[in-house]
């Protein structure tokens, strides 16, 4: 085993909510190691982040109660009112006076957009791409800070821990095995889209942070709000089509050709198809995330498919990455851009409180892997980055102070990544079924027994192979075992309808 690590600070992820926990110890002074399974910023699920980061324009009020009423009224108050009295300052001292992030411009202002189920346009972005032009800076910044050490292609395997207090981490590179010890950890490791066949984020966000912490005592919440986004692009090969997109004016149609269900669908028909969003929600296009994600599961069900048209305003301008995205697949988005739902973020994840501490002393959480409260059962569209900013920076401070010491730690045992892989391979195609038919956008008590079923035999066969070997691979199909086992255990507890949580009655499509 390699040489040890020792921080005042370790932080697990390089994503904005681990980069902003970072700089906030830093400039505390202390000595912050980051460790990332990254080995590129594209690596990362805030690198893929396209829309932008929402913003309170002067008006706090406003952003919370959109906040609250996409929640379906279930986020939590005290900790939304962190974000959105916290948003300007970390906004404008990160992003704007650190990082100088070069936010698109209309005029003498900001060109500020329009998103769903936002009241009013307040969401900051470049061009279709925010995620990469604030991260990859930020690393930069990083990189060059005295105070921090970024370790790269390197996996957290488990929480160092002893009598309820954690340690630090048990590392994995790729050559070797480390312990990073520390006096405080911060999870930043993101979401579960690796859990996922279709999904906006990277496919080894495989919810380490939320498995290692639930391994080890900590407790989470909110596991069963998987929120799903609306337009993926249909293929084996997905791509988010950002929310900003409609709020531009993209409308979805399906695949009906034939005579409209009604006036105004009539009115809104084209050679593509049936517009079909005003028929399921006032706002059309711009309703809530989990009510455009399911209209949009009906209509290709009924219908064999759904478009989003974005005719109604100049794509290759407006969006020159995603239009680029499309060339390179060779899709002609005039004619109207193939989409499927497509899992794109968990509000749940670790529990913790307004300066993100979990339950385990001297363990934190921020980022996707944390469960704040903001989001409750439904996330509203660019708080993402937002919430990853504010609670990155507060976990930040609050973890700065303690020192690092060492407990006994178990040794890795030989490696064997070939055959390891392989087996990896194998499950994780069966998890990933298994989640998609059962624990998705649509969810009935029987698919959710024969979820918990499978997973629970997966990991117990994974549990006998780290027994002989170690690898990284494995120890990512643990952890995504155990998370989707999280996620489906919270779903069947859970019997009410709410937000991303849909339940189906056995034999029907209607809700409870």
């Amino acid at each position: 085993m390699a040489d040890e690590h020792t921080a005042d600070v370790l932080v697990v992820g390089s994503g904005i909510a681990g980069c902003a926990a970072a700089l906030a110890a830093a400039r505390d002074d202390a000595d912050v190691l980051v460790a990332t399974k990254a080995s590129k910023p594209a690596d990362a699920s805030s690198d893929w982040a396209q829309g932008g980061i929402a913003t309170t324009r002067g008006d706090p009020a406003s952003l919370k109660a959109d906040v609250l009423d996409a929640s379906a009224a279930t986020a939590d108050e005290d900790a939304v009112d962190v974000l959105v009295e916290n948003a300007a300052d970390a906004v404008r001292d990160v992003l704007v006076d650190t990082l100088d992030v070069p936010f698109d411009e209309a005029g003498d202002d900001y060109d500020f957009a329009q998103e769903a189920a936002h009241s009013e346009e307040r969401i900051l972005h470049v061009d279709a791409n925010t995620g990469r032009h604030v991260l990859r800076p930020f690393l930069a910044h990083l990189d060059d800070h005295p105070n921090v050490r970024l370790l790269e292609d390197t996996a957290a395997l488990d929480l160092i821990t002893h009598e309820g207090r954690v340690y630090g981490v048990l590392l994995d590179s790729s050559q070797d095995g480390t312990p990073a010890f520390a006096g405080a950890t911060i999870l930043a490791t993101g979401g579960i889209g690796g859990c996922f066949r279709r999904t906006t984020n990277p496919e080894h966000a495989t919810g380490d942070g939320v498995a290692m912490a639930a391994l080890a005592g900590a407790g989470v919440a909110d596991m069963e709000y998987v929120q799903f986004h609306p337009t993926v692009y249909d293929s084996d090969d997905p791509f988010l089509l950002s929310e900003a997109v409609r709020g531009e004016g993209a409308v979805l149609r399906n695949g009906d050709v034939s005579e409209p269900r009604d006036s105004v669908a009539r009115e809104t028909q084209s050679p593509g198809g049936e517009r079909f969003m005003p028929a399921y929600h006032p706002d059309a296009e711009l309703a809530p995330r989990d009510v455009v994600a399911r209209a949009v599961d009906t209509e290709r069900e009924a219908t064999g498919e759904v478009t989003l048209d974005v005719s109604p305003l100049e794509f290759e301008s407006e969006f020159p990455g995603l239009a680029a995205k499309c060339e390179d697949r060779g899709v002609d988005w005039e004619t109207g851009i193939p989409v499927a739902p497509g899992q794109h973020f968990l509000c749940g994840g670790v529990a913790v409180d307004h300066e993100g501490r979990a339950s385990l002393d001297r363990l934190f959480a921020v980022g996707e892997c944390a469960r704040t409260g903001v989001h409750g059962a439904n996330r509203l569209a660019s708080t993402s980055l937002l919430e990853g900013l504010v609670w990155g920076l507060r976990a930040g401070d609050a973890a700065v102070g303690h020192e690092a010491e060492r407990v006994e730690t178990p040794d890795l045992l030989d490696r064997d990544p070939d055959l390891s892989a392989r087996f990896a391979d194998e499950k994780f195609h069966r998890l990933r079924r298994v989640m998609e038919e059962c624990v998705g956008l649509r969810r009935a008590p029987s698919d959710l027994q024969r979820a918990q079923s499978v997973l629970r035999r997966l990991k117990g066969e994974v549990d006998a192979y780290v027994r002989t070997r170690t690898a990284r691979s494995l120890y990512e199909l643990r952890n995504a075992a155990v998370t989707g086992l999280l996620v489906a255990r919270a779903a069947a507890e859970n019997d009410q309808s709410v937000g991303c949580h849909y339940v189906e009655r056995e034999g029907s499509n209607a809700s409870h």
